[in-house]
């Protein structure tokens, strides 16, 4: 039952609405069907799959709101689900910052979110991806852990003030670490796609595969200011805690205007207009673009539109929430879902071939803030550290803890190569001049 169409969905949520007595309801569908397989040690060690479908409620009486939530779809249970949630908001404090619901939006054609053969994965599919993936690490006698995931879902939302909402998504994501017998080297590997088609679980296997192989009997060099080279893993391997995701996290207008970021100004305000990076850097969310297509609207029912937030180093656009947006007269731009930075041609192999001496950095993780009004971090290289002389890769190095801002990142930013999807972006590699490593760590 997760994956309904829009017209049962919507049945669903007319019926929701039908049963609130209260000045304003918002009913949200969330449907989720996947599966996914683990392995360790070059054997699969779980598999499992989810098939999941939860209605949640608003219900506001004046300036009070309340939420409940159910996932059973019968009459009886839908008007309980709406008498709790009206129950709460009569319990609930007045909100400060209430807005009142929007009404019809008009939204993007997000067709481009969803792939049939997505949805059409089988655990043979998943199998055999992950079967091809051990049985590389088999062939070249190192070990693998790994994870494929797959998803199909949809959101449809409607509300009592006319708006209404729906749209189905897939996705399909994997992510390998291979070791060496000796656990001595390291590799890691990753990617996401919509369309399962493309995904080639083995590919990846050989990226990480090759990295373990030649990160054994690492050297250690001396901790300093370095020019590096990030793979998009470097930059983005967690959105929630990676150096480019903590800085599209931070283009929030409300923390800027209330001095909480790198982007407040002393005495108030925001630094929007300033250019604040090298003119090369471009940074723009499009929920159309064919690579990382997704939703069209946002959580609250805002459309999403193609939005320009950074443009030639110059910050252009900030994301606030509504109230936000009201009380400060700003643009009412929600925060967006992915984004792409946008790069040139080059791909890794070429940037390392244009540096005279340098790091390859494959992966940074326990990425934690140190300054959040500089934007400042702190955390660890893993899974294959490389020193490069005159174009080439010479030796891998030990591991470093460095400390760097993605805000001097972007400033002391000598190339940029080719965007590719992770983890629901268009990431590309860079190169950095002066990455601040400040020691070494054992950890490989």
């Amino acid at each position: 039952m997760a994956m309904l169409s829009k017209d049962d969905a919507q049945t669903i949520l007319k019926k929701v609405l039908s049963f609130s007595t209260a000045d304003e309801c918002d009913a949200t569908l969330n449907g989720d069907t996947g599966g996914n397989v683990r392995s360790a040690r070059n054997s699969i060690s779980t598999a499992g799959a989810n098939d999941n479908i939860s209605l949640a409620v608003e219900s506001r009486f004046g300036k009070r709101s309340g939420v409940a939530t159910c996932n059973e779809f019968d009459e009886a249970t839908l008007r309980r689900c709406v008498q709790r949630a009206e129950e709460i908001a009569r319990l609930a404090p007045e909100s400060p910052e209430y807005m009142p619901l929007l009404g019809p939006q008009t939204y993007l054609d997000g067709g481009r979110a969803f792939a049939a053969a997505t949805a059409a994965i089988t655990p043979d599919y998943r199998a055999t991806q992950i079967g091809a993936s051990m049985a590389l690490c088999d062939q070249k006698k190192l070990s693998s852990a790994a994870f494929l995931n797959d998803s199909v879902g949809f959101v449809a939302k409607r509300n009592s003030k006319g708006l209404e909402a729906y749209q189905q998504v897939s996705n399909v994501t994997f992510s390998v670490t291979v070791r060496t017998p000796d656990g001595t080297g390291s590799g890691y590997a990753s990617g996401d796609y919509i369309d399962a088609a493309k995904m080639d679980a083995a590919r990846f296997t050989k990226i990480a595969a090759d990295k373990a192989a030649s990160s054994v009997k690492a050297r250690a060099i001396e901790p300093g200011k370095y020019t590096v080279i990030l793979e998009p893993n470097a930059l983005l391997s967690n959105v929630d805690t990676s150096l480019l995701g903590a800085l599209m996290q931070s283009l929030d207008a409300r923390n800027a205007d209330e001095g909480r970021s790198f982007l407040s100004k002393k005495g108030g305000g925001n630094r929007k207009g300033e250019k604040l990076f090298d003119e090369r850097v471009t940074i723009y969310s499009d929920p159309l673009n064919p690579d990382i297509s997704d939703l069209t609207f946002s959580g609250d029912g805002r459309p999403q539109q193609r939005t320009t937030w950074i443009e030639k180093g110059v910050v252009k656009n900030l994301y606030s929430t509504r109230f936000w947006a009201q009380k400060a007269g700003i643009p009412d731009l929600p925060r967006p879902n992915g984004w792409v930075m946008a790069g040139g041609t080059q791909s890794t192999a070429d940037l390392i071939k244009s540096t005279a001496k340098g790091i390859l950095v494959t992966r940074l993780w326990y990425i934690r803030p140190v300054d959040p009004q500089t934007l400042l971090f702190t955390g660890l290289t893993r899974d294959g550290t490389f020193y490069i002389e005159n174009g080439q890769i010479k030796f891998p190095v030990k591991n470093f803890r460095f400390n760097e801002s993605p805000v001097i990142m972007l400033n002391n930013l000598e190339a940029i190569g080719k965007p590719v999807r992770l983890a629901g972006n268009l990431v590309p590699p860079l190169k950095i001049r002066d990455f601040t490593f400040t020691s070494l760590s054992d950890a490989v």
